[in-house]
């Protein structure tokens, strides 16, 4: 049994939902497929997919199992364009993960930019505010804001992102500019986010303020509007008020308490063999990218 082969079966099984379709990506017959699944499992001592008449699905072993064979299979890909030398111009189809209002603003324009400089990769971009994971996902890299959890991933710091509160002129005329963070509980509030709790700093250290917001809403564009029409205090990254801001709509408050930014890193599983159509694309962002929100 070759064991990549076996591998790209169990692999393509996975995705496929089924071994007739995996063995048409793959051009071999279903009994093919089949006893290469049948022989990986045999090595492993362990059942990686339960069979149905109807279906195919992954046993907890074949969760576990599938996750590491991506990699493996991914790393066996990356050694054979380097062989052939296409590490050198990139090429193929680049996967990139970046939040919503942040990917819409910042990173769309750099994936315009990026294809136009390299005519021989195809790309998408996808916004989401969830935590993708790249393996599974299939992600080349992600755009992420915040700071990292431990991981296996491979970080490259590109840039920094305040928290900042604003308001609009007219609110601040009506109900005057709070001095300090705990003020800010004798005014009407809008929470973006999943907390009530705002977060500042004072003397180097970091303290909590909890608010009762007049209004709650998930979306950072409807948080700018309604803090444009006087509606309050709104805690926001600094990227999505940036234009209210210079537009004279809004005004940045307690700005001497604002905490340390946070970081920005572009993120990808691993920085042996990095491709080239990766590495290109982090040069491009750092090339012509001015992330330092501060």
């Amino acid at each position: 049994m070759d064991r990549i082969d076996a591998m790209q079966a169990f692999v393509a099984v996975a995705d496929n939902r089924g071994f007739a379709p995996a063995a048409r990506k793959l051009g071999l017959s279903p009994s093919g497929v089949t006893r290469l699944i049948a022989a990986l499992e045999d090595r492993l001592g362990a059942r990686l997919l339960q069979r149905t008449t109807r279906s195919v699905t992954l046993t907890d072993a074949g969760t576990n199992y599938l996750e590491r064979a991506r990699r493996i299979l991914a790393d066996v890909e990356e050694a054979e364009r380097a062989a052939e030398g296409e590490r050198t111009r990139p090429s193929g189809r680049l996967v990139v993960s970046a939040p919503v209002g942040f990917g819409r603003l910042h990173v769309s324009p750099i994936m315009s930019a990026y294809l136009k400089r390299y005519s021989e990769v195809s790309a998408e971009l996808r916004l989401s505010d969830r935590m993708v994971s790249l393996v599974e996902d299939g992600v080349d890299l992600a755009v992420r804001i915040g700071h990292l959890p431990d991981s296996t991933l491979v970080a490259r710091h590109v840039g920094v992102m305040p928290r900042i509160v604003v308001a609009s002129s007219g609110y601040l005329k009506a109900r005057g500019e709070p001095k300090t963070p705990e003020a800010i509980a004798s005014h009407d509030t809008i929470q973006f986010g999943a907390t009530p709790e705002w977060r500042f700093a004072r003397d180097g250290r970091e303290f909590s303020v909890t608010c009762a917001p007049r209004f709650v809403t998930n979306s950072a564009d409807a948080a700018i509007q309604y803090a444009e029409a006087d509606g309050g205090l709104a805690d926001v990254m600094a990227y999505q008020a940036v234009d209210a801001i210079k537009g004279g709509r809004l005004r940045i408050v307690l700005a001497k308490f604002q905490r340390p930014p946070l970081p920005i890193h572009i993120v990808y599983p691993t920085s042996r063999l990095l491709s080239a159509k990766v590495r290109a694309f982090i040069d491009l962002v750092i090339e012509t990218s001015d992330w330092r929100f501060g």
